[in-house]
């Protein structure tokens, strides 16, 4: 039996963590390297680490902490933010970073896509896409953490990926972003059934019973959350932490 993968996103903005809601209003949740080393202790499969100001503040990746948080991860970890040429991905694989994610880059040109599987394999690039539903029911692709409309529909932007060279495409609801209220399974299932490429859904976990329901309806590779990790209980108290996800998840 294959086991599940349930993979924490953690955001950073200013070397903290941070927790959004529907991509804005950032709330400061902790210190990266504290996060891992709990997560380290719980096993985790993997961890995605998203820079959100990276991009906003047209700078490069902090090289310089992410050497710390990759020296104490114990697990596979996706970075992304603020990657915008093939030698930013060199030196985060130098790093010990297993995979690169690309947003913003992408809507730009799919040419670092290309640039980075063709030197280090597809499965070492993973294409993030941001999705917000519009006012009559359709869905458009966002980047620059959700404040530009590329105006392009996250199916036929998921294929193009695909042929980018992508190994992989991280799925973001931006409605359903810390909300806590599940997962928008419609717009899943449509991406997964449109392209070939393992999919890890994101974006509205509550409960283990919201990663199940993605398992159970739509064939994706993983799901991913934030809010379910570093809040607690009805008034969102922070605690940094992995539910019995082995137990709980089917």
């Amino acid at each position: 039996m294959i086991r599940k993968r349930v993979i924490p996103c953690l955001l950073l903005k200013n070397r903290g963590l941070v927790k959004t809601v529907k991509f804005k209003d950032p709330k400061y949740v902790g210190d990266p390297i504290n996060a891992i080393r709990i997560f380290n202790e719980k096993e985790v499969d993997e961890l995605v680490l998203l820079d959100i100001s990276a991009t906003a503040e047209k700078r490069e990746p902090d090289f310089e902490l992410l050497s710390e948080v990759a020296g104490e991860c114990f697990m596979p970890i996706c970075y992304g933010g603020g990657v915008t040429k093939l030698e930013h991905a060199q030196k985060l694989f130098a790093l010990g970073v297993e995979k690169v994610s690309i947003n913003s880059a992408s809507a730009e040109s799919l040419d670092l896509i290309t640039a980075i599987a063709t030197v280090y394999g597809s499965q070492s690039v993973v294409a993030s896409i941001d999705c917000k539903k519009g006012l009559f029911g359709g869905y458009s692709v966002y980047t620059h953490n959700g404040s530009r409309d590329i105006k392009r529909n996250p199916i036929d932007f998921a294929k193009s990926l695909e042929q980018a060279g992508a190994g992989e495409i991280f799925l973001n609801s931006i409605d359903r972003d810390g909300t806590q209220k599940g997962y928008d399974l419609s717009l899943i299932a449509n991406v997964v059934n449109s392209v070939h490429l393992p999919v890890i859904a994101c974006g509205g976990a509550g409960s283990v019973e919201d990663l199940n329901s993605v398992f159970e309806h739509c064939p994706v590779s993983a799901v991913s959350a934030g809010s379910l990790f570093v809040f607690h209980g009805k008034h969102r108290a922070v605690l940094i932490s992995y539910p019995d996800i082995n137990n709980g998840v089917k």
